[in-house]
């Protein structure tokens, strides 16, 4: 059976792919997502692009070769997720695996399997006992054995430690992998020490080498804090099929964050523009980006890597403000409009930095309105209290309770003043004698 490739497809025709790795490599930063939230993840992810999905996103949905529990999550996630993403099911370079693999999803719409095959001289020696041209060698033929297994279902290869092989030998068998029907050749930076110009380079060579009919995987990870940088890079070499994971999760320091990479290529055309050339179109259809906040969070909870006040994007600084001038000009100190591209309205945090107009539009959204003598005492305990304990932030709960207090005793103050009466008040002043009469 013959199937349309829908990300080879797009990818030829300048539209990016995300190959979302969060359920299979963020695995290995010991984090396990279930097999119904693998499914859910993936519809979610998948319903950004609308019926695109899986034009636009691969799926990763497991390592079958794991134990009877991951074979049947891959499995779940496949069948159910068909119409949302192209599912994928993870192999190593060996018919037994690659067998397996093609159970887990066949029967799936948009299925894939990709094999690993290393590809420098010291993964060979670690993987499979062998030098890197032996070890690609064999990769070849267990992919010759898988696209003849496939029956419509797609086969990627990915080429682990790409970056350390010769790049002469990487180029060579990745358009021998593709001539052999591979559909994509994943080029992974599997110890993530990869610099951006070294990036460009690499794949700008591998390309150009490998011909035309080769479609290059960006696999990229983060040791030195460089993934998305290294990403970008691969991009503006003509990559457009990305590896990533939802909140950067994978082996060691992880891999590109989803969010990062889809926000930037997405959420303004000038800077897409930068990274994949003049006159881009990435999209079959663009990705609603309001979605990202919410999956964030979604992501977060399942697995329990925190969103944190400096996570960018889908972090719990986004959109807030808590010191003055931010807040009276926000437009001047933001990169992006948080509300029209995230969903998110501004917040206005109350901190040891606020000024009277932070704190009183504090206090007006928790329902009280202040005078400006209740605003200077409220002021100063909110940095008092910040010195003293050593908490920048004053939640909201606390600061009402110190109003209630301070808003009450107020009332109570101008209440208990004395109220002039008529006996107290002054006594008017006489009035003045009435001149006297003319004389006749």
């Amino acid at each position: 059976m013959t199937a349309v490739d829908v990300v080879r497809e797009s990818a030829r025709a300048g539209r990016m792919v995300f190959f979302e790795e969060s359920a299979r490599d963020g695995a290995q930063a010991k984090t396990l997502m279930t097999a119904a939230f693998r499914v859910r993840l993936a519809r979610e992810q998948g319903a950004m692009f609308g019926t695109d999905g899986p034009r636009h996103v691969v799926f990763a949905a497991g390592f079958p070769s794991v134990c009877a529990q991951e074979f049947e999550a891959t499995r779940q996630v496949a069948l159910e997720t068909q119409e949302s993403v192209s599912p994928s099911a993870i192999c190593r370079g060996t018919v037994p695996d690659v067998r397996l693999a093609l159970s887990a999803v066949r029967g799936a719409a948009h299925a894939r399997v990709m094999v690993i095959v290393a590809a420098s001289e010291a993964t060979a020696r670690a993987l499979v006992h062998r030098g890197a041209r032996e070890a690609l060698a064999g990769g070849l033929d267990v992919v010759k054995e898988a696209v003849h297994l496939a029956d419509g279902i797609a086969v990627d290869v990915c080429l682990v430690d790409a970056p350390r092989a010769d790049p002469a030998l990487v180029a060579e068998y990745a358009g021998a992998l593709t001539a052999q029907g591979a559909g994509t050749i994943v080029l992974a930076d599997t110890v993530g020490d990869l610099l951006p110009g070294q990036t460009h380079k690499l794949f700008q060579q591998v390309a150009v080498d490998a011909g035309p009919d080769s479609v290059l995987v960006s696999h990229l990870h983060n040791d030195l804090g460089l993934g998305l940088a290294n990403t970008l890079a691969a991009l503006e070499s003509g990559v457009r099929v990305a590896a990533c994971s939802w909140l950067g999760m994978a082996e060691r320091s992880g891999m590109v964050a989803t969010e990062q990479l889809l926000f930037l290529l997405a959420h303004d055309p000038v800077k897409a523009a930068r990274v994949l050339g003049a006159g881009c179109a990435p999209w079959w259809t663009a990705p609603d980006l309001t979605r990202l906040p919410g999956i964030a969070r979604m992501v977060s909870d399942e697995t329990g890597v925190p969103l944190t006040v400096t996570t960018p994007i889908v972090g719990t600084g986004v959109a807030t403000i808590s010191t003055g001038t931010p807040f009276t000009h926000p437009e001047t100190f933001q990169p992006y409009d948080p509300q029209s591209h995230l969903g998110l309205s501004p917040t206005v945090v109350l901190t040891h930095l606020a000024s009277q107009r932070v704190l009183r539009a504090v206090a007006e959204r928790l329902g009280y309105e202040l005078n400006p003598g209740q605003t200077r005492t409220a002021l100063a305990w909110v940095k008092d209290r910040a010195y003293r304990l050593g908490q920048a932030v004053v939640a909201d709960p606390d600061f009402a309770a110190y109003l209630d207090g301070l808003t009450t005793d107020t009332a109570d103050a101008t209440a208990s003043a004395p109220t002039p009466t008529p006996e107290s008040a002054p006594a008017p002043a006489p009035a003045p004698a009435p001149a006297p009469a003319p004389a006749p």
